[in-house]
């Protein structure tokens, strides 16, 4: 007879909010240059701008890839005028840049819970959005590898899921989409109502918001970094689209109208700010999901991709509301976004214990 494994939710484990305090953020450093075709020298250079606003508050760890990675990242860190001792840079491969997604999104012990140690790394599958860009091997083994550097235990939830595919409030409250994580090309044999069981019991959280599709040109099938983002508990911004005749509109006046009816885990009805969304940004006759939601929040600074359009200044005025404790700081995304993704999809977090 076999004796089930306590879950993180069941032994009083929590996903922390991004805002919440962090020992460091965590990057994979871009190699792979077939994820920015034709741009990817611009790249490592919107990295560096991202770790100099990074280490004022924090640390930044680093997966270089080898010695040799290692050194010519820490050359470029050292001319761009970041100070050595606030970054960490670490011999661990990877396929992509992109830790959001692959990345381990780590758990807090709740007060008073008796949990077995104070931070704990949860383990999804990594199979590269739906097996669109092998191979993907090295960053499905990233999480724990991260947990082992960091010394703390992973567990495995038996489920592929990207970081980038949720977001939530600290308070027990986790949004998603319909469009990524009930796609077949993740997990096939799971259905809506065993996907929210996992996410409960593996991310101790209560309660599952669905809002509807993903943006154009976002081929991750719908990650809701890119729509909807908690900015503090009971309140969110969504991306909208003021221009009716933007194939964006539609979709997204369906996903405010969803955030309209919904309540969070204790009960509260969000409070929604709505986010312009830039106009239309377009390489090659591919339209990207470029999107102001894509933000990180840091320690001291929450990272913003602009793409020199109108509404860059109204977006960073909105944030600036919203986080007045932080710098604001935007970031030029309009190259980055080439690789369908912004800072949010670059970054993940380690609470502070």
């Amino acid at each position: 007879m076999s004796v089930a494994t306590p879950t993180p939710r069941a032994l009083g484990y929590r996903w922390p909010a991004e805002w919440e305090p962090h020992a460091a953020t965590w990057l994979s450093w871009p190699h792979k240059e077939a994820s920015w075709p034709g741009k990817f020298e611009p790249v490592p250079g919107i990295f560096v701008e991202m770790v100099r606003a990074l280490v004022p508050g924090e640390r930044v760890e680093i997966l270089a890839g080898d010695p040799v990675h290692a050194g010519e990242v820490r050359a470029l860190l050292r001319a761009g005028g970041v100070p050595e001792g606030r970054v960490g840079l670490h011999d661990v491969r990877t396929d992509d840049a992109w830790i959001r997604d692959h990345g381990p999104i780590f758990l807090r012990a709740r007060e008073g819970s008796g949990a077995p140690y104070p931070l704990l790394a949860t383990d999804w599958g990594f199979n590269a959005w739906g097996g669109k860009y092998p191979p993907w091997e090295r960053d499905d083994a990233v999480p724990r590898q991260v947990a082992q550097l960091v010394g703390a235990p992973a567990v495995s939830p038996g489920m592929i899921l990207e970081g980038g595919s949720i977001d939530g409030d600290g308070e027990g409250t986790l949004l998603t989409t319909e469009a990524c994580l009930l796609n077949p090309n993740r997990n096939p044999e799971l259905d809506r109502a065993a996907i929210e069981r996992r996410l409960r019991d593996y991310l101790g959280v209560e309660r599952i918001l669905w809002l509807g599709d993903g943006i154009v040109g976002d081929d991750t099938d719908g990650h809701v970094d890119d729509l909807t983002r908690f900015v503090a508990p009971g309140v969110v911004v969504t991306a909208v689209e003021e221009d009716p005749r933007d194939e964006n509109y539609a979709l997204l006046q369906e996903n405010l109208k969803r955030l309209q009816h919904m309540e969070d885990a204790k009960g509260r009805r969000l409070e929604i700010v709505p986010l312009p969304m830039p106009p239309a940004v377009i390489h090659e006759d591919t339209r990207l999901p470029a999107s102001y939601a894509n933000f990180y929040v840091g320690n001291a600074a929450v990272l913003v991709p602009v793409f020199g359009g109108p509404n860059d200044g109204r977006v960073l005025d909105v944030l600036g509301n919203l986080f007045p404790d932080r710098r604001i700081v935007g970031i030029p995304a309009t190259d980055l976004v080439w690789g369908l993704g912004a800072f949010h999809c670059l970054t993940q977090q380690q609470p502070a214990v």
